[in-house]
């Protein structure tokens, strides 16, 4: 009887996973409603006042969402006030739904990554994840694995996918 061999192991392939990237912490919330009168106006003097006692503490290296969930109408500068407290404790903080902000880290993150080791490799953009990557994020990866990688398949080695090869002219 001959030896089994694992050619999945063997290949050439690389692969990408999402789930390497995903966060540790599950994300924050601000809902700046809490501090506007009744929930929806914004009086400047008991609103900085609010901020200033707040323990932005409670943020620390997280990634957070500035929301506000009532029907107020808050203008810019109020998003910014919060943004100047909250900044210098978290890894990253943007203005939006909770249910937003991953794809927002997964944006910042992704695109900063150095994507050098998948030169003209083929890679599988790993499918299949325990945790909660959102799709847009398997776009944005492609969006920087493209005009590096070889091809690019998604899924697991046994079944992949293929998206996308470069074409040899």
């Amino acid at each position: 009887m001959s030896e089994i061999v694992n050619r999945v192991a063997n290949s050439p392939l690389m692969v990408f996973d999402l789930e390497d990237y995903f966060p540790s912490k599950q994300p924050l919330a601000i809902d700046l409603s809490q501090w506007l009168h009744e929930g929806i106006i914004l009086m400047e003097k008991p609103f900085r006042e609010a901020l200033k006692n707040h323990d932005w503490t409670v943020y620390s290296g997280q990634i957070v969402g500035l929301e506000c969930l009532t029907d107020a109408v808050l203008p810019a500068w109020a998003y910014l006030l919060v943004s100047s407290y909250v900044l210098p404790q978290t890894l990253y903080v943007y203005q939006a739904p909770l249910k937003q902000v991953i794809t927002l880290y997964y944006q910042d993150l992704l695109k900063n990554l150095d994507y050098a080791a998948y030169q003209n490799k083929a890679v599988i953009l790993k499918g299949c994840s325990k945790k909660a990557v959102p799709t847009e994020a398997y776009v944005l990866a492609l969006k920087n694995l493209q005009p590096v990688a070889k091809s690019v398949m998604f899924g697991e080695a046994c079944s992949a996918v293929p998206i996308f090869k470069k074409l040899n002219h």
